[in-house]
């Protein structure tokens, strides 16, 4: 009898079968390297609202801090120049209030001019993160494995 060349019916789904092993272990791991990510990436955008918050109040002395997303943010191209209603300080991604998996709020706005805000991330499905973020007037990231609504002093520190 001759040998067929090639491979034969078993030895393919061997392979199969190994491939769709190595899939199994990787495809965890990758999930949470991109959660890990999502949440690193609200980070760094509640430290860029708070700089423009603080840049806002800084240059708008009269008005305090920004009420909204939209006042931060704004197309100044040409020979628009940034007002306190369109501050040119975030991008239009950001202004959206949706980005990397992560819902952005600004609130708690008060005062007059305004001496406080709030901004929350909080991840938009179990998927894109497992941590809520919020920052207030301090500056500082503030985490919690549970929804924020208001955030203060009692949300712990990042660590």
């Amino acid at each position: 009898m001759r040998r067929a060349k090639g491979f034969s019916l078993i030895e393919l789904l061997i392979v199969v079968a190994i491939i769709l092993i190595i899939a199994a272990i990787a495809v965890p791991s990758f999930l949470n390297s991109r959660m890990a990510a999502n949440e690193s990436s609200a980070v760094s955008s509640l430290r860029t609202l708070n700089t423009a918050q603080i840049s806002y109040n800084t240059t708008y002395a009269t008005v305090g801090f920004a009420t909204n997303l939209t006042a931060l943010a704004g197309t100044c191209t040409g020979s628009l120049v940034p007002t306190s209603s369109s501050a040119c300080l975030i991008d239009s991604v950001l202004e959206s209030g949706t980005k990397s998996g992560y819902s952005f709020t600004l609130q708690g706005v008060s005062g007059s001019p305004a001496s406080s805000y709030q901004v929350i991330a909080a991840p938009t499905s179990s998927t894109t993160g497992v941590h809520s973020f919020c920052s207030f007037e301090d500056a500082l990231i503030r985490v919690s494995l549970t929804a924020i609504t208001t955030c203060d002093s009692t949300v712990p520190e990042q660590q």
